[in-house]
Order: structure tokens, then C-alpha cells, then sequence
């Protein structure tokens, strides 16, 4: 019978776990950690009060703190939690952690086996340094390409971001709009996705947070760009996916960064929904051209594959959601990493040295 770890899931305290709107990182760490429960293992989850969860809960701070007016210094919480985290490190067979290098310098002396899953993009000059020091931390990318700046790091393995089966529905008869999901900034290009639907000559539904450091932009960029068949719904919760995304024609995802990953593009094909892309980051992993999506580099292109969506199946959408980015199979390609460096530093059986010996 497969034995059962205690597994401690360190979590951003920017947002609650799973965040109440935007908030990649700290929702794919609900996702693992409830998918690791179910499977039975023993979790602790290292997050904000207000995280939900049926893993056992420690919480650090009393509030998210992005939406918490009294938050001033949210350097000072993550410190503590790191403090707790090597305080309470022997609990545990292993320590996932998820928010970035800020705990390198203690889990460099931590004995317990650990991992970090890097969320964010690693093509700033200023990370060369860092990791040069900490090459000795074992990593996680959510993409190949994610590592490409950092190639020589020490990677343990790619694992793809996974969303629960039962969270989204399969929709075969959307509506007549496209869609639009995740942050408004410069590098999400969300004046081409405007710019595309225009000249396709159907309706966007645009629903996404804005930054403050994003405010400026939106104000002065897209904000006129809100008329003629363009919808700015605001931040949506996970509830409210479903029906945005299923009723949608398709995803635009005309990102002009290195995305990590894109976890939007994986909720609309959970929802059966294709995703049209630019061909940046991790794109040509999560999308099959033809068959999931469309993979453009320009706007002729884009507007060139919506009137080509009619050939795609909804219902293949899905299943190659279900096949490859599920919850359970991203918790099954944790664990397989987690008993590896486990059993990289678990002492050698007596009897096995007296064998050898002899």
C-alpha cells in the first residue's frame, strides 16, 4: 500500500487560497493541495486566515493581503512565515514552497527534503546572480520554456498547472461573443484582442483585474477603447468562469511576453472553449494548433482563425483538458518529484550496509 506523506504547501500570502478573484498562483496551490488530500496524504498549508481549504491550515496573517487596507509592509508577514516554516520544518516529509526565492537562504538549511515551484518569469538580468548562488535549490518550472533564461538551475522536473474535472463543465453550444481573462497590462496586449474582435465583427467580454501600477494604462489605453460590442465586466471569482468562459466562441490570448504559463487557457478548454494565441512563452505547450486553437503571431492571423472555429471540436477541447491538465495528474507528477528527493536523502537501510560489506 502506498504510504502517505505529510506534505506542507507554502502559499503567497497575497491573496487567500483559493483567491476570491485573480490569483493564479495561490489558486493552483488550492487546487494541489486539495487534489493531494483527496489522495489521501497528510497536508498542512501554510497561508492567509481567510484560505479555505480542507487541508489543515496555518494560518500566518489574518487577511490576504492585497485586499487588506491595513496591510502596509507585506514583506513583514512573508518573513514570518518563513520563520514559522523552519520552525515547524521537521513535521514534515517534504516542504513545497511557492513563493519564488524569498525562502532560498532558509531552505538552504533546512533538513528537511523541499522544492520550490517557480510561478512567475525568469528573463530579468537580475535573477543571474541569485540563482548562481542558490543553484543548489531543487526547482520546478510550470513550462519548459519558463526555464530557458535559467537553463543550467537546478530543475527537478515540468510540471503543467492542472484545474479540478469537476470545476468546469463541457458547454457545446456557446454564445455569439469572444473572451478575454486575467490582468489588464501591457505585455496581456488586450488593446489587439479588441482590435481582433472589431475586425472579426463580434462582441468581447473582457474580464480581468487591474493593478494598480496598471492603472494609468487602462485609464489612458483601453478605457476608450470600451464601446461597440467591447464589455469591461471587472475581476471575476471562480464561480463566475463557468459561464463567461463556456459561453464563449473562443479565448483570446494575444500575450506578448513569455508567459509561464497561462492558466486561463486551460479553465476554456475545460469548458470546451478553444483558445486563439500568440505564439509567446508556453503557448505551444498547453495549445495544439488545429486542435485546441489557434497559434497566430499577428492580427491577420487572428482574425483569420475565428472564422475557422467552426472546425474544431468542443467536445476534443475537453478531453484533452481531462488527458493532460487535470488536478490529479498535476498532484501525481508532484509526488513522483516529492518521493524522489525523499528518498535522495533517507539513510541507507543497516541491513543493506552489513550486505554489501559482506
Amino acid at each position: 500500500m502506498e504510504s502517505h506523506l505529510k506534505i506542507a504547501q507554502v502559499a503567497p500570502l497575497y491573496e487567500s487560497v483559493p483567491p476570491k478573484y485573480y490569483g493564479g498562483t495561490e489558486r493552483v496551490v488550492s487546487y494541489l493541495t486539495e487534489a493531494l488530500v483527496s489522495l489521501g496524504h497528510d497536508v498542512t498549508l501554510y497561508a492567509s486566515g481567510d484560505s479555505v481549504t480542507s487541508a489543515k491550515l496555518r494560518p500566518v496573517c489574518r487577511n490576504a493581503l492585497r485586499l487588506d487596507a491595513s496591510c502596509i509592509d507585506d514583506h513583514a508577514d512573508h518573513v514570518l512565515l518563513v520563520e514559522k516554516l523552519l520552525q515547524e520544518s521537521s513535521d514534515f516529509d517534504i516542504v513545497h514552497s511557492h513563493i519564488d526565492y524569498a525562502a532560498f537562504p532558509v531552505l538552504r538549511r533546512m533538513e528537511t527534503p523541499h522544492l520550490t515551484t517557480l510561478h512567475g518569469r525568469l528573463d530579468i538580468p537580475n535573477l543571474q546572480n541569485l540563482y548562481r548562488e542558490f543553484d543548489d535549490e531543487p526547482l520546478i518550472s510550470i513550462s519548459n520554456r519558463q526555464r530557458v533564461p535559467l537553463s543550467w538551475a537546478n530543475w527537478q522536473a515540468t510540471v503543467y498547472h492542472g484545474v479540478p474535472e469537476k470545476l468546469y463543465r463541457l458547454n457545446e453550444k456557446p454564445a455569439s461573443y469572444l473572451a478575454f481573462l486575467g490582468r489588464i497590462s501591457p505585455e496581456k496586449r488586450v488593446e489587439d484582442a479588441i482590435e481582433v474582435a472589431r475586425r472579426a465583427g463580434i462582441p468581447l467580454k473582457i474580464a480581468a483585474k487591474v493593478d494598480r501600477a496598471d492603472r494609468e494604462y487602462f485609464e489612458t489605453v483601453i478605457k476608450p477603447l470600451l464601446h461597440d460590442g467591447v464589455e469591461f465586466i471587472g475581476e471575476i471569482g471562480e464561480l463566475e468562469k463557468n459561464e463567461f468562459l463556456g459561453n464563449a466562441l473562443a479565448l483570446l490570448f494575444m500575450i506578448d511576453w513569455p508567459e509561464p504559463f497561462g492558466l486561463a487557457m486551460i479553465e476554456a478548454l475545460a469548458c470546451g472553449t478553444p483558445v486563439i494565441a500568440r505564439c509567446r512563452g508556453s503557448v505551444p505547450e498547453v495549445i495544439e494548433h488545429g486542435v485546441t486553437g489557434f497559434i497566430i503571431e499577428n492580427l491577420d492571423e487572428a482574425e483569420r482563425a475565428i472564422r475557422q472555429l467552426d472546425r474544431l471540436s468542443r467536445k476534443h477541447c475537453r478531453r484533452m483538458f481531462e488527458e493532460r491538465f487535470s488536478a490529479i495528474r498535476m498532484a501525481a507528477n508532484y509526488l513522483a518529484v516529492y518521493k524522489r528527493l525523499i528518498a535522495a536523502v533517507e539513510p541507507s537501510n543497516p541491513d543493506d550496509i552489513v550486505a554489501e560489506a559482506a
